[in-house]
């Protein structure tokens, strides 16, 4: 059996989801994988009476331990509706010293594969390992990072929502006061721009696979062709048919958006299904659609034919 440790970090906001979330890892574990699974999360939440720690009831090659973090990130800035539990990812290494090498994972995120061989990755001189963003296919980034964050996006921009950490390199290295250092500050991207700051030249790159997001699925169905200057068709193939769908914009939970079909698969199988908010969802959504105006129907229209032309 192989033991694999994965930390998520979150709040009461996304219990639900959460269980959705680690329902979907569980369900693609291969017969040989045990997942050490550690939530990491405010002291004011009480979840081990909540509908995903049943989990390992049903998925026995599992464990899940609930600890609770007090007093950390209290004032550390907030945006875009992210709560502080996003900065506890940080602190990994030190709240959980049982591993050297562990995975870390948001929780609005859907599973579709073993996560085993990219827990093998060769750690050796890497603080983390994660998917670059692709800036250098996007201008917009590039000028943020030069203007704002002031790190060359030639060494990559690394999304921080599904990681390899490298604790034991982490902690000798003594990186965790730097992180809580950084936090002090009112980055746009919060703990993303401040991973990729502390971290710089020393995050391993993988494949998209690691973390498909919204913008990342788009350069692949939009710019396959320079895509394939950075990545191998096989991992782009992987990415988009077996890869951890990251909805890093809109939450399939709450709206429509890329990919919302994969999640609400996962989250029929889930703990928390609920037949009267699956229904009402979708029933609200065809109201939506029979109340749309004329001149809104025109404009769906025509985004649907520029697209198709693409």
């Amino acid at each position: 059996m192989k033991t694999i440790p994965i930390a998520f970090c979150f709040d009461d906001n996304l219990l639900m989801p959460a269980a959705v979330c680690i329902t979907s890892l569980l369900e693609h574990a291969h017969p040989e994988t045990f997942y050490d699974i550690f939530i990491l999360h405010p002291e004011t939440c009480d979840f081990e009476h909540a509908p995903l720690a049943t989990l390992p009831q049903h998925y026995p090659n599992s464990r899940i331990t609930f600890r609770k973090v007090c007093g950390e990130f209290l004032t550390a800035f907030e945006i875009r509706g992210i709560t502080t539990p996003a900065y506890y990812r940080l602190l990994i290494p030190e709240l959980i010293p049982e591993y050297n090498k562990i995975l870390y994972s948001d929780v609005d995120v859907i599973f579709r594969d073993d996560l085993t061989r990219y827990y093998e990755t060769d750690m050796t001189g890497y603080y983390m390992a994660g998917v670059d963003n692709c800036s250098v296919l996007r201008p917009g980034v590039q000028k943020y990072l030069t203007e704002k964050v002031g790190i060359d996006y030639r060494n990559g921009y690394f999304y921080s929502g599904n990681l390899i950490l490298n604790s034991k390199l982490i902690r000798e290295d003594n990186l965790i006061p730097r992180f809580r250092e950084l936090a002090k500050n009112a980055y746009h991207q919060q703990d993303m721009d401040i991973i990729n700051i502390a971290c710089n030249k020393k995050i391993k790159a993988l494949d998209p696979g690691y973390c498909l997001t919204v913008q990342l699925n788009d350069l692949i169905v939009h710019r396959k062709d320079e895509m394939l200057h950075l990545f191998a068709e096989e991992e782009l193939s992987y990415a988009m048919t077996k890869g951890i769908v990251h909805y890093n914009g809109q939450k399939p939970w709450k709206g429509l958006c890329p990919n919302f079909d994969i999640w609400w698969e996962h989250y029929r199988k889930s703990p928390c299904f609920d037949e009267k908010f699956y229904f009402e969802f979708f029933y609200s959504k065809l109201n939506e659609l029979d109340q749309l105006s004329l001149w809104k129907r025109i404009k769906i229209l025509a985004r649907y034919f520029i697209y198709s032309r693409k």
